[in-house]
């Protein structure tokens, strides 16, 4: 194993035990470095320069990657970068590399009309309709991500309507239920007979239990509750995220609480919303511009 390579699992090592990353994550660092480690052919840090990590984002962009994905192998390498410098080790300066812009996100969202017929969409008395309410119930109530919603667990305090949920870099926040999510939860459990721990479970056609339900299975009782209410376009979970958010925004939430909410670590990706949310801007538009236009 060459010096680089050894550096390179002491750094992965150091995200998964000091900087409690998940494995998911070590395992996406991996295959970046790695990456880079095939492309620069390097053996030890120094070799690491300005045009050999130049040539390599070029690389990235002839595979013709999304800005995204190339932004992932570059934050990767700068954090390596960094890690290398605290330990003393003389390498390229890590802020030397900038971090590719992303294209500005198109955010897609339910109006309110669309958004009460899709909550309203499951229909009848058994298990799998109340389960079917509760989760869109929740999706909308709490913002959670589709993991998130996917991992909570049926011991949670109703009557207080506070949930602990442990989101993005193992972090720790509490989101809240409605009356109306109260209310479906209570309706949904009180169907339930078996011991599964898990909040929301997955069924089989014929109603049996067979386990936690599955971020799959959450996207198609969305998408089929869009076409039961007649919304035409493909909606997916994350959009009651979205919709949550600019809720929030619309009705006078800060955007640091907001953020919160959300468990976004960056204000600047809850700051995404704000152009949609920002009702002064729109009434002075609406009141001052084109008024000398017959």
């Amino acid at each position: 194993m060459t010096q680089i390579e050894t550096l390179l699992q002491d750094y992965l090592n150091h995200l998964e035990i000091e900087k409690n990353r998940s494995p998911k994550t070590r395992e996406n660092y991996e295959r970046y470095l790695k990456a880079f480690l095939a492309f620069s052919r390097i053996n030890s840090p120094q070799e690491i320069t300005d045009a050999l990590v130049r040539n390599f984002r070029m690389a990235l962009a002839r595979k013709e990657l999304k800005k995204v994905s190339q932004g992932y192998y570059v934050i990767a390498l700068r954090g390596f970068l960094k890690y290398l410098a605290k330990r003393d080790i003389k390498v390229l300066a890590p802020e030397k590399i900038e971090l590719p812009k992303p294209p500005s996100r198109q955010i897609e969202l339910l109006d309110y009309g669309d958004l009460e017929r899709l909550l309203a969409a499951p229909k009848g008395d058994g298990l799998r309709s109340a389960r079917d309410r509760a989760i869109l119930e929740t999706l909308f109530s709490t913002g959670l991500r589709l993991s998130e919603l996917c991992a909570l667990d049926r011991r949670l305090d109703l009557e207080r309507g506070e949930v602990s949920v442990r989101g993005k870099g193992d972090k720790l926040r509490v989101v809240f239920l409605s009356p109306r999510t109260k209310k479906a939860i209570a309706s949904y459990l009180e169907k339930r007979s078996d011991a599964d721990p898990a909040l929301f479970v997955s069924l089989s056609k014929g109603g049996v239990l067979i386990g936690r339900v599955t971020p799959r299975a959450v996207q198609r009782l969305v998408a089929h509750a869009a076409r039961a209410a007649g919304i035409p376009k493909k909606i997916h979970p994350h959009q009651l995220r979205h919709v949550f958010a600019t809720d929030l925004l619309m009705n006078g939430a800060d955007l640091r609480s907001v953020q919160e909410l959300l468990g976004h670590a960056n204000i600047g990706t809850t700051q995404i919303y704000t152009h949609l949310t920002n009702k002064e801007l729109r009434e002075i538009h609406k009141a001052f511009h084109g008024r000398r236009r017959k």
